[in-house]
């Protein structure tokens, strides 16, 4: 893990007195909380989770933080976009600029320095990682309307792969064997926004099911300039049961997602989307960035127990492509393809108690072939500088890349029960990590003369990492509703493609956690807190002049308490409270800004608010008729590296939503977004030469959905 065991134990244990006084908290509320869980009726049963240890488990028994998102509150949303079902939750900044498929993901700090997309946390759709091996996410292909559940697991450490620095999301879609989910979904709403979805399956015979979904979403977004998104995504599902009990299941999907991206905006457009609601412009030349995208998708997996051995070996598979028009040129990649596998063994057995083995190995090829890009063909000039560019039509072709990734990994993870209330893991992985970059440039983009010039030519960029990940975390049960737990975790962080190619000496970053926390499941309230203390070596920031660059910062620190909370009041009323600080800090960094170094040591790391608060209260008649609504304020953070600004954050951005049963088959729902119509900034940022952009946040919309299930 690098440096001495005692240099180890002195920075896990300088977390100072403001820490130990919240590792009190944690203990007391063990004593005070199952005080109020004596008179309610309603129980709240814990969730069980598959994610942080490849096993199933009750969340309380995780020595993790862990949230799981259930069916309930997904069916609650509209479910256009992962960032409805995670807003809110302790600890994850999740934002959309557009209100498709685009998230902006952080967790812990993790992904912030990701221009756009989510970088440095692992995204499994099913136990297929979504995630390239060089921690690139992109979430176009899939179906936010086929989703069962949403696993949150938080911090390094994880056994799914390398670049989950930041923790581990797993999608769980519904089931084919689930034949109670068959159901048609239509929805319309202002933004031009309709929202249509089938799902019908079946079981044929006694072993075989087969299910079938259909989904077709849009938003127009009229209240600003090019940012209209669609997507059409169709799937068959097969399952099979075996004589010997063995299930097989298969997907095959499709997708096309066309995106339009808007752009940020300048303090003068901003100060106009305040007073009027509307966003005009951009504050750049790039007019026409978007992403128009398709894949073909097939994930096969087969579970079998014999004995004290289960089997679970998977395959799969993606093709896929996009046009993505994006700042200084247009990138044209038809032909991409994933392919990979794992092979998982659970093994039951005896070791100081009741024991479980979790190991396999696991193998991706991720190929991009003939990846090219263009100039903009259509573009205005002033005295001899690209001023606008007028279509996202390509022109002069730029550049032609072959890429190749390979990761090839191995994990063990030993589970085991010393006494009737502890629990203990010891968890390891370790992967290998090869780019290959071949790339032959004729043109480039001239920041400093602001047009077109020669290119650099051919050049072969090839990168191998060695990437560990490893926990040790032990739970204990105080009592029947009541655990706590500790773990340290360290997960090393390879750099993306797009990072490497801005910086080829970037070399990877290693996380290193140590968190305590406590978990409490009584009757009609839980709640889950953590303190945790983590140092970065290495971490990859970004650096914001006119274009985005990378760079290793020397160390980051960052300290943390997060809480989440549900109390049910009554049969009818559920309350919710959750609330994250983050003091994150630079320790040693020296920014390279024009060629000269500044020193950034001491300074707060941008984009991560001190204060994040999430209120939530939900009602259910019992007759037919349910409601909920949640809100979320952001304090304030800093706008740059150099801490030279800070932007106010957002307060209270509230969202609620209703429900009537017409029967037992069929509802009507009514979803509304930012309901106090507030006008504000999902992101706010400052380059290195003054200038501070904005993204704006959604205004107030509205979605009537009708279901019937079938």
């Amino acid at each position: 893990m690098g440096g001495t065991t005692n240099d180890m134990f002195t920075k896990y244990t300088n977390v100072g007195k403001a820490h130990v006084a919240l590792g009190s908290f944690l203990l007391s509320t063990t004593a005070a909380f199952p005080v109020l869980a004596q008179d309610a009726g309603t129980i709240l049963l814990d969730e069980v989770s598959v994610t942080a240890t490849r096993a199933e488990r009750s969340t309380k028994e995780v020595p993790a933080s862990i949230t799981v998102i259930g069916s309930e509150r997904i069916d609650n949303e509209k479910m256009f976009n992962i960032k409805d079902a995670l807003q809110g939750t302790p600890g994850v900044q999740i934002n959309s600029k557009n209100g498709g498929f685009d998230s902006r993901l952080v967790i812990r700090g993790a992904g912030q320095k990701a221009a756009y997309g989510v970088r440095e946390i692992m995204v499994l759709r099913d136990g297929v990682p979504m995630t390239d091996p060089d921690s690139f996410t992109r979430f176009d292909f899939i179906d936010t309307q086929d989703i069962e559940r949403i696993e949150v697991t938080k911090g390094p450490g994880s056994i799914y792969g390398g670049g989950s620095a930041g923790g581990v999301i797993q999608i769980l879609s519904k089931s084919v064997f689930d034949t109670e989910e068959n159901r048609v979904r239509l929805g319309g709403g202002t933004s031009g926004t309709t929202n249509l979805h089938t799902r019908v399956g079946s079981m044929v015979g006694d072993n075989d099911a087969f299910a079938v979904t259909l989904s077709r979403r849009a938003i127009e977004n009229n209240w600003r300039r090019w940012n209209r998104f669609e997507s059409t995504q169709g799937s068959i599902k097969h399952g099979h049961i075996f004589e010997n009990g063995g299930t097989l299941e298969t997907e095959f999907s499709v997708s096309e997602v066309n995106m339009q991206l808007p752009g940020s905006m300048d303090d003068a457009q901003f100060e106009t989307f305040k007073s009027t609601g509307k966003q005009t412009g951009n504050d750049s030349a790039w007019d026409y960035s978007g992403r128009d995208s398709n894949s073909y998708f097939f994930n096969s997996k087969y579970e079998y127990e014999d004995g004290n051995i289960t089997y679970k070996p998977r395959i799969y598979g993606t093709k896929w492509g996009h046009y993505h028009p994006v700042t200084a040129g247009i990138n044209d990649s038809p032909n991409n393809y994933v392919i990979g596998g794992d092979g998982e063994i659970n093994y039951k057995h005896d070791l100081f108690g009741e024991a479980m083995l979790v190991a396999g190995v696991s193998a991706r090829l991720d190929l991009s072939i003939d990846a090219e890009k263009y100039e903009y063909k259509d573009y205005t000039t002033s005295f001899g500088r690209l001023s606008a560019v007028l279509s996202d039509q390509k022109g002069t072709l730029m550049e032609r890349e072959d890429a190749s990734h390979t990761q090839l990994g191995f994990f063990v993870q030993e589970t085991l029960h010393p006494t009737d209330e502890s629990l203990l893991d010891l968890s390891f992985r370790y992967d290998h990590s090869k780019f290959d970059l071949d790339k032959n440039e004729y043109r480039q983009y001239s920041w400093a003369s602001a047009s077109f010039t020669d290119g650099d030519g051919p050049s072969i960029v090839v990168k191998r990492f060695d990437l560990l990940s490893s926990r040790i975390g032990g739970s204990y049960a105080i009592d029947k509703n009541t655990n706590i737990y500790g773990s340290i975790a360290q997960s090393d962080q390879v750099p993306s493609n797009s990072e490497i190619e801005t910086n080829s000496s970037l070399d990877k970053s290693t996380t290193r956690t140590f968190e305590i926390g406590a978990k409490g499941r009584q009757a009609d309230f839980r709640y889950d807190a953590a303190i945790y203390y983590t140092t970065v070596d290495n971490e990859i920031v970004s650096v914001y002049e006119d274009s985005t660059t990378y760079q290793n910062a020397g160390e980051v620190e960052k300290r943390g308490f997060e809480f989440a909370g549900n109390y049910v009041v009554n049969d009818q009323i559920t309350l919710g409270a959750n609330y994250a600080y983050s003091d994150f800090t630079f320790i040693k960094f020296n920014e390279v800004v024009s060629s000269v170094n500044q020193d950034r040591s001491g300074n707060r790391m941008p984009y991560v608010p001190e204060h994040q608060y999430s209120l939530s209260a939900n009602y259910d008649s019992g007759w037919g008729l349910k409601a909920g609504i949640r809100t979320e304020t952001w304090s304030e953070y800093q706008l740059d590296n150099a801490n030279t600004e800070t932007y106010s954050g957002f307060k209270f951005i509230t969202n609620a939503n209703a429900s009537y049963d017409v029967n037992d088959d069929a509802s009507l729902s009514l979803n509304i977004e930012n309901l106090f119509d507030r006008k504000y900034a999902v992101e706010a940022k400052k380059d290195t030469s003054g200038d501070r952009s904005y993204s704006a946040g959604q205004p107030r919309t509205f979605v009537l959905s009708y279901r019937q299930n079938f």
